[in-house]
């Protein structure tokens, strides 16, 4: 998802992505370690997608 739809969000709505992306990277982690994990890029683009969530977030917090 890009930065500029991720804007577009009401702060309840960011909140709730970031939750989501958070438990996937936990399913994700734990696939890995019993070795189902079938794309492991996957992993990468979750974890940045929690950082570009939460440095839009931190934006926000700024620029109030």
């Amino acid at each position: 998802m890009k930065a500029s739809e991720i804007r577009e969000f009401s702060l309840e709505e960011k909140q709730r992505n970031l939750d989501d992306l958070k438990e996937e990277l936990f399913n994700l982690n734990f696939q890995q370690e019993t070795g189902q994990l079938e794309n492991p890029q996957k992993i990468k683009q979750t974890r940045r997608g929690i950082a570009r969530i939460k440095t839009i977030l931190k934006e926000d917090k700024i620029n109030r």
